[in-house]
């Protein structure tokens, strides 16, 4: 049977390419290279986001608080704070101008009666009340307490100002709803006693704790569960919670006029009479204020806009600017994907769009996946890479340099086939790293059976890996010397030198297993460098070129190996220190004859055990030029002049050419044998 493939037009709602392991690595190869800290290139990844194969973006945190910007101002765009007083003052000038009327028609029809008592009577009660509506306070508090006992001449001015009132009211409790819940859209007189026996609650809670006893908070949640739909599981969840929402608050008095603020208090004053309410807030906002002050109590926002927002859209738009400023502090302050995943993605989705969530999302589950992809693990606190990434990322270092490679540069040989082959001896050896895993199953498991005994099921360890020995043609020992003095990153040198010396390993430890390859960083001393340290190499915050020191180990390395020995040394610079007769390191520059005859002579030591020494210089100078000259005099190696563009090619060519080179004389020897 055929295969049968439906295929539908893009409309937005399939899901579209995941971001794996692989693509992750591939993006951070170059950042962990150059700092050596698989913390800081998952940091840099988290900061500028990533495409991956198909073009696909996954957004970085700075495009998100960009995004976050632009949102705050939108919201602060809608309108004016100014508006929640200017709405109630032109709504009781309208119904004073409608009372106004209504005495003037009172009054017109007295004086068509013809009754002159009556008119005299409705002309006195036209200055009186006049007369108060003239004296009424400018302030929207003392207006309210001077209407409230007015003989309103009005009943359609009278209804209107109740009905006023008591939608003011309304607004003022729903105000302090808000902050103490998400769950009352409506208030009655219950609601409100049940919110402040959940305060008193609360605030019994708070103190309970403090005097160091345990607070009753899974009573307290199944009595006013309902005022919380965030269902907090917590005390500590719900303190924030409701911190929050009263900082929103406390930010849209920040926000308004003095003068804006003072009216506010007077309104509050006026309209809500229930003295215990507002202590047991007060109370609850103090202690909030103490256990979380930095959820921005001080923070206030200027609206632009012009049109008039009541107080249901100023606390929306509060609540919104919060949740914006949370997630803006848990983007500036996040140092590691995991610490992402605290974001609430629903609201992300609804402040900064789908795709703005579903990369927060994706970014939370960098480190996992690089875990569960067996690339990186947790020591002791620190993300590091694991023998499988370590080899990743020697792939990919030897990807990239063969990538820049002309076709006809190996003499027209695909890069697959670099490398010499290997016969069989049917000899085994215990396994070790980079090894190539051709397993002796039956070597192995006589292994596991030593040690454990003839029991069933046998298990098998990492120590009882035995594998089948292949042998080359020819064996090369080599050791490496990386220039980690201060210049290299100066110079933008460090990272494809380093990215060379990766790329180098891998070639080694894939292509010609049984090889030796050491490694030796030098700056103001040197030092040998293990594989497995190599991607966390970072250079030296010191000054000094020690050539001579890193011979001196180079040497000492290579005296342990068989077969032809040669050292490649990357550097940008002439020798500027060595170790002195007395143990002490010598530093000067420029350099001074003792450093470069102390330099040479290692050189020379090097010449005498068959040591071949081929320099790969980064820098242009007469001076560097001229000392490597007689390093090449002396030695008879062979010096590169490169850029950091061409290393690789030069460096694996020359190196690949040399394995070559080896092989065919070991090929002659034989035959003649």
């Amino acid at each position: 049977m055929t295969s049968r493939f439906n295929y539908s037009r893009w409309d937005g709602t399939q899901r579209g390419f995941e971001f794996d392991a692989q693509s992750i690595v591939d993006e951070i190869t170059d950042d962990l290279l150059y700092h050596g800290d698989v913390n800081a290139a998952l940091r840099r990844l988290m900061q500028e986001g990533m495409k991956n194969e198909r073009g696909e973006q996954l957004m970085g945190l700075r495009e998100m608080m960009q995004r976050l910007r632009e949102r705050r101002e939108e919201i602060k765009d809608r309108g004016d704070l100014g508006g929640v007083y200017s709405e109630i003052a032109a709504e009781l000038d309208d119904l004073v101008d409608e009372e106004r009327h209504e005495i003037d028609e009172a009054l017109k029809a007295a004086e068509k009666s013809g009754d002159q008592r009556r008119i005299d009577v409705a002309k006195e009660s036209a200055q009186e009340h006049n007369f108060r509506l003239d004296m009424l306070p400018s302030d929207l508090a003392g207006k309210i307490s001077e209407l409230e006992h007015y003989d309103f001449q009005s009943a359609e001015a009278r209804q209107r100002f109740e009905a006023l009132l008591e939608k003011l009211r309304q607004q003022m409790m729903q105000q302090m709803l808000d902050q103490m819940s998400g769950a009352v859209d409506q208030l009655t007189p219950e609601d409100m006693q049940r919110m402040k026996d959940m305060m008193a609650a609360l605030n019994e809670m708070i103190e309970s704790r403090e005097r160091g006893e345990e607070p009753a908070f899974a009573q307290f949640m199944e009595k006013f569960g309902d005022f919380f739909p965030e269902n907090p599981q917590t005390l500590d969840e719900l303190l924030e919670i409701m911190a929050q929402r009263m900082a929103n608050a406390q930010a849209m008095l920040n926000s308004m006029t003095p003068e804006q603020r003072e009216q506010m208090r007077q309104l509050s004053e006026k309209l809500l009479e229930d003295m215990d309410l507002r202590w047991q807030m007060d109370q609850l906002a103090q202690k909030l204020q103490g256990m979380f002050p930095q959820k921005g109590w001080g923070q206030s926002h200027e609206f632009t806009g012009n049109d008039p927002m009541g107080f249901g859209e100023a606390m929306q738009s509060m609540q919104e600017l919060g949740d914006l400023d949370q997630l803006d502090n848990l983007l500036r302050n996040a140092s590691s994907p995991t610490a992402l995943a605290e974001a609430d993605l629903d609201r992300v989705r609804e402040m900064l769009g789908e795709d703005a969530a579903k990369s927060l999302q994706q970014m939370a589950q960098l480190t996992k996946k690089l875990k569960d992809a067996g690339l990186i693990d947790q020591v002791e606190g620190k993300l590091e890479l694991t023998p499988s990434g370590l080899r990743k990322i020697g792939a990919n270092a030897l990807r990239d340099v063969f990538g820049a490679l002309e076709k006809d540069r190996l003499g027209q040989h695909q890069v697959e086939r670099l490398g010499v082959g290997h016969e069989r001896t049917y000899d085994t050896k215990p396994y070790e790293y980079g090894d190539p895993f051709q397993l002796d199953l039956q070597r192995t498991l006589r292994n596991a059976l030593q040690r454990q005994g003839a029991t069933v099921p046998i298990k098998l360890s990492a120590d009882d890996f035995e594998i089948e020995q292949t042998e080359h043609l020819t064996r090369s020992s080599t050791v490496l010397m990386l220039d980690l003095s201060l210049s290299m990153p100066m110079r933008d040198y460090f990272l494809p030198a380093k990215k060379v010396a990766m790329a180098l390993h891998s070639l080694m430890s894939t292509q010609f297993p049984r090889d030796y390859l050491g490694i030796v960083g030098f700056s103001e001393v040197a030092r040998e460098l293990t594989p497995q340290q190599l991607p966390e190499v970072s250079w030296d915050f010191v000054y000094g070129t020690n050539m001579q020191h890193g011979f001196m180990l180079a040497r000492k390395m290579l005296s342990r190996q068989t077969g032809t020995k040669q050292i490649i040394m990357i550097t940008d610079g002439e020798p500027t220190a060595h170790i002195s007769k007395s143990g002490d390191v010598f530093f000067n520059y420029p350099p001074v004859r003792e450093t470069i005859e102390a330099t040479l002579s290692e050189v020379m030591r090097a010449t005498r055990e068959g040591i071949r020494i081929n320099t790969f210089m980064l820098d242009a100078s007469h001076a560097l030029q001229a000392f490597i000259e007689q390093i090449t005099a002396i030695n008879k190696g062979r010096a590169f002049f490169t850029s950091p563009e061409n290393l690789g090619e030069y460096l694996l060519v020359d190196f690949i050419e040399h394995k070559r080179q080896l092989s065919r004389h070991g090929s002659r020897t034989a035959k003649a044998r």
